[in-house]
């Protein structure tokens, strides 16, 4: 059997279907997670109440593993094809149109919706009215209560949204680098003449290479190396958790809502995905190593399901060996369903068809829209008297089938699909 590395590159002009599934079944994922945040995780939420199962906590912690850093992964791998086509400064037009547009609209009116609510029902202050808690509470021109509940003060946030305004970030720093290489390329000529000619003849001798024998760059990293760039992102992780332990969010640059926890993971799966775009590594990935990685990743996760996240062996930050071993056990399971899942669907989920494409060209949308419609279904279901899971099942059933009904309908309306 001919194996998948030894096949010629797909054309870059081909549309990669699977990656289109790919990116549908991580928002769906991140529709489950939230629809799990009220009855799982210790974490703050939108909506409290008495419901709780374990099962949901380890559920959320694997999911955070992986899911948006491989969402990364998938975005940055369009970028670099984007830029190339729209030029540097089209591209950053169109990233303020498309990202920049939906997040501030986001920030304005979805997430001081679902904080107002909040604010009325888990409060114990006077009502207000919702302009007045605009101002003085989200915004923070009123005095501070004596009393504030928190979590933060004022109440302003991103929510959700701080995925696009990292999307945002990063495509800034891509073409930053970009153009910083290019001038660089520009001044290499000059450098190459004062080379010794062996070094010309041995570039001589690249060049000649046929169209068909890649040369070292557009080799697909193996499992050795993968190894040490995981341990490597894992003592990273360790080490920047000593102070940023897990789901502690800072103002990063004074703006920016950042997780540092799992910032090196993000930015290491945007750049890994740019330069995968570039040495065409997702055509080359062998599926021996995709599915060695996704038999890790799936092996670690049944070992949380069955231990529980909530374990003393395991602990979301500090410098202790618990925080050591997660920060090594969620990095490991970070890379390996990520490479396990791309090459999982690009060999068995490349398939395509109306359905699948209108959905996948809604997936933005989903994202953006998912949170209120969970949240509502989690008030909506707070007294119906179901047992946890099955309340938990409800609405992540109901918040993805209505999430995915609302961004198709939203995006066909006029001058939203070019946003949207």
């Amino acid at each position: 059997m001919t194996s998948i590395i030894d096949k010629p590159p797909a054309p870059r002009t081909q549309h990669l279907y699977y990656l289109d599934n790919l990116r549908v079944a991580m928002v769906l994922l991140v529709v489950i997670h939230h629809a799990a945040q009220a009855y799982g995780p210790a974490d703050w939420w939108y909506v409290t109440g008495d419901q709780h199962a374990p099962v949901l906590a380890t559920l959320s912690a694997v999911g955070g593993a992986f899911r948006m850093s491989l969402l990364f992964f998938v975005a940055a791998f369009l970028v670099p094809r984007a830029a190339d086509h729209k030029g540097s400064w089209g591209f950053v037009r169109g990233r303020l149109t498309r990202l920049g547009i939906p997040f501030l609209v986001g920030s304005a009116t979805i997430i001081p919706v679902l904080m107002y609510v909040y604010y009325r029902e888990y409060r114990s202050y006077p009502p207000i009215s919702f302009p007045r808690y605009y101002l003085d509470v989200f915004l923070g021109f009123g005095a501070q209560p004596g009393d504030w509940t928190g979590p933060i003060w004022p109440d302003l946030q991103f929510g959700h949204l701080w995925f696009i305004q990292h999307l945002l970030a990063f495509s800034a720093l891509y073409v930053l680098f970009h153009w910083l290489g290019g001038l660089l390329r520009r001044v290499r000529p000059t450098m190459t003449l004062a080379r010794p000619a062996t070094i010309l003849a041995q570039r001589a001798t690249i060049l000649a290479r046929p169209a068909t024998m890649p040369v070292r760059l557009t080799r697909m990293t193996g499992n050795r190396s993968l190894v040490i760039v995981t341990l490597t992102l894992a003592a990273v992780v360790f080490l920047v958790r000593i102070w940023y332990p897990l789901d502690q969010w800072v103002p990063l640059f004074g703006f920016i809502q950042a997780e540092p926890a799992r910032l090196p993971q993000y930015t290491a799966f945007f750049t890994a995905g740019v330069i995968a775009y570039r040495r065409d590594w997702l055509a080359r990935l062998p599926r021996s190593t995709g599915y060695t990685w996704l038999a890790i990743g799936a092996a670690l996760t049944a070992v949380l399901f069955w231990t529980g996240s909530d374990t003393r062996f395991l602990a979301p930050g500090g410098a202790s060996w618990a925080s050591a071993c997660w920060a090594l056990t969620e990095t490991f399971l970070c890379v390996g369903l990520s490479l396990g899942l791309l090459a999982l669907f690009r060999d068995a989920f490349a398939g395509h068809n109306r359905l699948t494409r209108v959905v996948a060209a809604s997936s933005y949308p989903i994202y953006i829209i998912h949170l209120p419609i969970v949240v509502a279904l989690q008030f909506a279901f707070a007294h119906a008297g179901l047992p946890t899971l099955a309340t938990f099942v409800a609405v992540a059933t109901f918040g993805m089938a209505i999430s995915v009904v609302t961004a198709v309908t939203i995006r066909r309306l006029p001058g939203l699909r070019t946003i949207l």
